[in-house]
């Protein structure tokens, strides 16, 4: 299992930008792509809205990736 942490400037991320920041895809639009197919899970939940807020103390994860949000 592949463990990232993501350091939060602002209040919040959008679940698709984060996928883009952290490496996973190319690209938002990859990113809202991975998310409408139910591939994404947020704190151990499938999440399907590809803009959710995503705040510090969050966890999400795609396969063997977790990424634990945390705040700067």
């Amino acid at each position: 299992m592949q463990k990232l942490d993501f350091t939060l400037d602002g209040e919040y991320v959008e679940l698709n930008q984060l996928l883009k920041l952290v490496g996973i895809c190319d690209s938002g639009g990859a990113g809202k792509a991975l998310v409408a197919g139910g591939d994404v899970c947020v704190d151990g939940k499938t999440e399907l809205r590809k803009t959710c807020k995503i705040r510090a103390g969050q966890v999400v994860s795609l396969g063997d990736v977790r990424i634990r949000v945390v705040s700067a």
